[in-house]
């Protein structure tokens, strides 16, 4: 043990090292844990960004045995938590915390992350921990990362990695706050219907949306004249082909009405046939 204290560092980034390490951290005593910790800790997140360190270092979390050996790690990585959830090696220190520590001990990610909201979810890796992060979180600490969400939701729906964060907390059950986060989109709904990202939540949001939601939804969509625009748009043309799918009887026939003076139009473009189809196989089976 004396040895590899020594050079505890060095060895948790080495290729070969990282293997004595895990060992090592497994099989010690809880004061040399802590001995190694204490050692390692000012370094831990430079240790935690290297592809070999990181393996020691996730291994070093799965062995914590004491409420002081936590803390020292917390104390250690709480300063750093966007830059190694954004970080290829590091963003598994993170996830390793979230697995194995308590919802208590783990607020400390969830401050940052709540802090530092679009800069996590609109990366690569952020978006994929963020997922996890609520995943492991306590009732408070979901609300906590919803809420954040929601503020920011405008500009998350729009981006290749956000919008399937907020795609992610649609489907947890809480009504209440689904509701006003889609009413985030309400004006912008033409707008996000045509961009591919932002599409996809759309349809989420009207599938998911409780029957007042929905209802404003398809109002605003029947408003002025960006039905042409979606009925020709190669991703809002889904929205239209969900909000005929989901809307009730009567603003259901409002929809087709809306739809039928442009149906001519329609069939010369690749999108707008999948409407046409959709309408008059309706119009066929009502006339049977």
């Amino acid at each position: 043990f004396n040895e590899a204290y020594e050079h505890i560092i060095e060895l948790m980034t080495d290729p070969f090292g990282n293997y004595l390490c895990q060992k090592l951290l497994e099989y010690c005593s809880d004061k040399q844990r802590y001995q190694i910790i204490e050692r390692v800790a000012p370094e831990l997140v430079i240790i935690s960004k290297n592809m070999h360190g990181t393996r020691a270092v996730q291994k070093l979390i799965e062995y914590l045995s004491s409420p002081a050996q936590v803390q020292l790690v917390i104390h250690a990585l709480k300063s750093s938590v966007v830059q190694l959830i954004q970080d290829l090696n590091g963003n598994h220190v993170i996830q390793r915390c979230l697995n194995k520590l308590s919802s208590d001990d783990n607020q400390f990610v969830y401050d940052a992350v709540a802090g530092y909201c679009v800069a996590v979810a609109t990366h690569r890796h952020g978006c994929c921990v963020l997922q996890r992060c609520i995943d492991h979180a306590s009732d408070h600490q979901k609300l906590q990362l919803v809420r954040e969400i929601s503020a920011t939701a405008l500009t998350l729906v729009q981006d290749p990695y956000g919008n399937y964060v907020v795609q992610y907390i649609l489907d947890l059950p809480f009504h209440n706050l689904t509701g006003s986060l889609i009413k985030k989109f309400s004006g912008h709904l033409v707008e996000l219907s045509t961009q591919k990202f932002s599409s996809n939540v759309i349809e989420k949001c009207l599938g998911v949306a409780d029957a007042q939601t929905r209802h404003w939804m398809i109002e605003e969509i029947l408003e002025g004249d960006g039905l042409i625009c979606m009925l020709q748009d190669p991703f809002a043309n889904y929205v239209i082909q969900t909000a005929l799918m989901v809307s009730q009887p009567q603003q259901h026939n409002r929809l087709v009405e809306a739809i039928k003076p442009h149906l001519a139009t329609l069939r010369n473009t690749p999108y707008g046939k999948r409407i046409q189809n959709k309408i008059l196989k309706e119009t066929t089976s009502h006339h049977r």
